[in-house]
């Protein structure tokens, strides 16, 4: 039996409406993308979405109390909010070099987390 899945293009402002259809798991045809590129994101949108991590860590010492941070790579979307749970009880001491890891390896998925910022000393 054929399935139809609606998408939304992100990759560029045209913000295309997107159609695929599957049958049984298998991509049979993808519509309304007015590139290559908007195909490709159905396709993986379908398959195994995935999303960049950004929130915040504590942190001791700091200018500030909270330091933002965001993974290196997108990460599988049904562990995103895992990520996120096991970010809240991570806390950092200043200083923070910006691209420095804060946590490697966020639940296995081989996406570290990285300060977004450089956080100063609260001297």
């Amino acid at each position: 039996m054929r399935k139809k899945h609606a998408f939304t293009c992100i990759h560029c402002p045209l913000s295309c409406s997107l159609e695929l259809v599957e049958e049984g798991g298998v991509v049979v045809q993808v519509s309304g993308n007015e590139c290559e590129v908007g195909r490709r994101y159905a396709e993986e949108e379908f398959r195994d979405p995935r999303r960049m991590v950004t929130t915040t860590v504590r942190v001791r010492n700091g200018v500030i109390p909270l330091l933002p941070v965001v993974s290196t790579k997108p990460i599988p979307k049904p562990l995103v909010r895992e990520a996120v749970r096991t970010l809240a009880d991570v806390e950092v001491e200043a200083p923070i070099r910006e691209g420095q890891v804060i946590y490697r390896d966020i639940l296995g998925t081989g996406a570290d987390m990285i300060a977004s910022r450089r956080l100063d000393c609260n001297d």
